[in-house]
């Protein structure tokens, strides 16, 4: 029974986050498409709130459906020994990194009216925690905090929208090309890597952990509670 939850979570915790980003890539490309014009366009959004869409939108697009294919080590996912973290030792910063960039320009093309809250501010949280205590925790750190953004921008809209705190993004283009390709060069770099690393260890990167050897997947796993599974219930 331990063994099916175990599995169950897996794919929960997989399928989550790939819907999540599939979510991301679909608003990117109705950016596009909605603009009128891969050359840039402007149109308003079912929020009320003005885009600016264009080709860098299908960029960004892109790298977000490569991104899912950059998560690896699937069935690797544990509990830590303290029962407070969720590890997910294969994740390490070649994810993070092509995510985070990916994110970041999603939230700044599309969420134009706070994007640095749950752009860049929400996005380095769980980034240096897991850079610098929290190894193989990056993914709950992530869960976590997008979290506890949502409640609150819901709870108290008035921040984001017509605070002194109130920001928001200049939708330039020669800024939105720039970061659109950027994005999908770090995620096609991260496949190359991954791909890299899965024949040189004669590994398949979905089943199996392809970056076991690194510093930060040792030290993940490290922080993994022992499981006893031939005695689980």
């Amino acid at each position: 029974m331990t063994y099916l939850i175990s599995v169950f979570s897996v794919y929960t915790k997989l399928e989550t986050l790939s819907i999540n980003i599939l979510i991301a890539v679909a608003s990117d490309f109705e950016s596009a498409i909605r603009a009128g014009s891969l050359a840039g366009g402007w149109w308003m959004s079912s929020e009320g709130v003005w885009l600016y869409g264009g080709w860098w939108n299908v960029l960004n697009g892109l790298a977000g459906l490569f991104n899912i294919v950059c998560m690896t080590g699937w069935w690797d996912i544990y509990s830590s020994k303290d029962k407070k973290d969720m590890l997910w030792p294969d994740m390490i910063w070649v994810y993070v990194l092509a995510y985070d960039i990916w994110n970041f320009q999603y939230t700044y093309l599309n969420l134009p009216t706070h994007s640095w809250y749950c752009g860049l501010a929400l996005l380095l949280a769980p980034t240096f925690a897991a850079a610098l205590w929290n190894k193989g925790g990056w993914i709950q750190n992530r869960a976590f905090t997008l979290a506890i953004w949502c409640m609150f921008a819901q709870v108290f809209p008035y921040f984001q929208e017509e605070s002194i705190f109130v920001t928001h993004s200049t939708l330039d283009p020669g800024a939105a090309t720039a970061v659109s390709i950027a994005a999908l060069v770090a995620n096609i770099a991260a496949i190359i890597y991954i791909a890299y690393r899965a024949k040189k260890l004669g590994r398949n990167p979905y089943k199996q952990d392809v970056f076991e050897g690194t510093s930060d997947w040792e030290k993940a796993t490290a922080r993994r509670a022992k499981v006893d599974y031939a005695h689980a219930e």
